[in-house]
């Protein structure tokens, strides 16, 4: 074998060499995933209803034209609503409003936008933002809040309720008027 020969086995060897101890030393990199942790996980249901039952009776049911539900929470996001609150004596309180949203760890819902409440006895109410507190069965009337029932009229900046308004508590700037319509007593 000739020196020239030698010298090329050699650079082959030492190339060869040099190869395997790049592939030893390094390891590929997997591309880059998008974290799915930070993302929120959402599912949007079109003219969908949620309920509530408690000892086999439902509690309320509402009905939304658009919902969209984070899959981890169960938390409700609610786009032009209708509703429905079932009292124990066999009233009910229907509802409309553009937004609500339910959280599913207390149970509790808030309903906003164009809030109008109507009662199978007769009672209407409007205002602002509506709450259900699961925990104590309350509905509360905030902002602006008016409530029509026979011949009395009220209005303030609170009202609350666990019997779909047929008693009711009204708080802070209250105006009530009894007879309205008939010489308007006021109290």
């Amino acid at each position: 074998m000739s020196k020239q020969q030698k010298i090329f086995i050699g650079l082959g060897v030492l190339l060869f060499a040099c190869v395997i101890i790049w592939a030893v030393r390094t390891e590929p990199q997997a591309p880059e995933r998008q974290s799915l942790e930070t993302e929120s996980k959402t599912m949007t249901y079109d003219d969908n209803t949620i309920k509530s039952e408690k000892n086999g009776k439902i509690v309320w049911e509402l009905t939304s034209e658009t919902m969209t539900m984070d899959v981890d929470t169960k938390d409700v996001e609610m786009e032009n609503l209708t509703g429905k609150f079932y009292g124990d004596d066999g009233r009910v309180a229907t509802l409309t409003a553009k937004h609500g949203a339910y959280k599913d760890g207390a149970k509790d819902i808030t309903i906003d936008t164009d809030v109008n409440v109507t009662t199978t006895d007769g009672a209407a109410l409007t205002c602002d933002k509506l709450t259900w507190n699961d925990t104590e069965g309350k509905l509360t009337a905030d902002g602006s809040a008016y409530i029509k029932h026979e011949d009395m009229e009220a209005r303030a900046d609170k009202i609350e309720s666990t019997n779909l308004f047929h008693h009711f508590k009204a708080i802070g700037h209250a105006h009530i008027v009894k007879g309205a319509g008939q010489g308007a007593e006021q109290k």
